[in-house]
C-alpha cells in the first residue's frame, strides 16, 4: 500500500499549466492522495495500477495523464479513430467520467465523446465521424460501434480501465479483452479498481507491462458512510417504504413484474429511475442474475 505523500501542488507533480487552471476553475486546487502518489508515474507514461475507494479522486488521477499525453503527442483527431480510451462498467459512471474529462480536454484543445447503450446510435456515430481524441465508453456499446465500422482502436495511445472489478463482476470481461486486443500494445495502460485480484489480475497480467502499483486502502477496507436498515412491512406497503429511500436496487422475476414495480413506485412518489431492466433472452437473464447476486452478496461492503 502506498504511503501518504507530503502535501504537493499539481505544478510540482508536472501537471501542465492549462490543466491546473481548468482544475482550479472547478475548485480543485491541490491533489488528493491518490493523485499525489500516482501522477509522477502516470505522467511519465508508465503503466499503472491504482486502488482506492469511490470518491478518492481517481477519475482526476487518470484524466490528467490521459489528456496531457494526448496533447503532448501532437496528433490530430481523425474520423472514427480516437487516441484515448476510457472503459467503464455503467453509463452513469461514463457520464461522470466524461464530465470530469471535459474541462481538461477543452483546456488542451482536445475533443471527447461518451458512448453507452440504452440510447440511439445517432449522436454517438455523428461524434465519431467528426473525429474525437478521447472516447469514454461502456464495453457493449463500443463493441457495437466497432462492429458497425464507426470506431477503430489502432491509434489508441492511452487506455484506462476504470472500476475494472465491476466490469469483471458484471460479466464484461470477455468484451473488455476483445476491445483491449484491438489496441496497440505500445500504448500506456492504466487500471483503477477497488480490488486487484481474481479476474482483474487476468487483465493486469495480459495487458499491462511492468505496472507501478499504488494502493491507498487495504482491499477489504469497509465503507464508513453507510448505514443498514431493516424494515418489516406488509407486501402492500412495500413500495411506499422503498420510495422513502432515494437510492436502492430492486429486483423482479419477470418483465411484467418490472413494469408493475415501476408503476407502483411512481404512484408511491418515486420520480427518477436510472433504468428498469428485464431480460427476455437467456444470455441476458444469466448476466442480470449474476449481477443481482453480486449486489446482494456485497451489501454492506464497499460497492453498495
Amino acid at each position: 500500500m502506498s504511503s501518504p505523500q507530503p502535501t504537493r501542488s499539481f505544478a510540482s507533480l508536472g501537471v501542465p499549466t492549462p490543466i491546473i487552471a481548468a482544475l482550479a476553475a472547478d475548485g480543485v486546487t491541490s491533489p488528493f492522495p491518490i493523485q499525489a502518489v500516482t501522477l509522477n508515474d502516470s505522467l511519465a507514461g508508465k503503466d499503472l495500477l491504482g486502488r482506492g475507494k469511490t470518491g478518492s479522486g481517481k477519475t482526476i488521477a487518470f484524466a490528467i495523464p490521459l489528456v496531457a499525453a494526448l496533447a503532448k503527442s501532437g496528433e490530430k483527431a481523425r474520423p472514427g479513430s480516437p487516441r484515448g480510451l476510457v472503459l467503464v462498467p455503467t453509463r452513469e459512471l461514463a457520464n461522470q467520467v466524461a464530465a470530469t474529462i471535459a474541462p481538461l480536454a477543452k483546456a488542451m484543445n482536445l475533443r471527447h465523446t461518451v458512448v453507452y447503450g440504452g440510447v440511439g446510435f445517432g449522436n454517438q456515430t455523428a461524434a465519431l465521424r467528426q473525429g474525437v481524441d478521447i472516447v469514454v465508453a461502456c464495453p457493449g456499446r463500443l463493441e457495437d460501434l466497432m462492429q458497425q465500422g464507426h470506431c477503430r482502436l489502432d491509434r489508441i495511445e492511452v487506455t484506462v480501465l476504470d472500476e475494472a472489478d465491476h466490469m469483471a463482476d458484471m460479466g464484461f470481461l470477455p468484451g473488455v479483452k476483445r476491445i483491449m486486443d484491438r489496441t496497440p500494445k505500445t500504448g500506456q495502460r492504466m487500471l483503477f479498481s477497488a480490488t486487484l485480484d481474481n479476474d482483474v489480475k487476468v487483465l493486469i497480467d495480459r495487458y499491462l507491462v511492468n505496472p507501478v502499483n499504488h494502493a491507498l486502502d487495504p482491499a477489504d477496507s469497509p465503507v464508513e458512510e453507510m448505514t443498514h436498515h431493516l424494515v418489516e412491512t406488509a407486501l402492500a406497503d412495500k413500495l411506499g417504504v422503498r420510495a422513502y429511500f432515494q437510492r436502492r436496487f430492486t429486483f423482479a422475476g419477470t418483465p411484467d413484474e418490472v413494469e408493475a414495480q415501476v408503476r407502483s413506485a411512481m404512484a408511491a412518489g418515486a420520480t427518477q429511475f436510472d433504468g428498469a431492466i428485464d431480460a427476455p433472452l437467456p444470455e441476458h437473464r444469466e448476466r442480470i442474475t449474476r449481477w443481482a447476486e453480486l449486489v446482494m452478496s456485497r451489501f454492506g461492503s464497499r460497492h453498495v
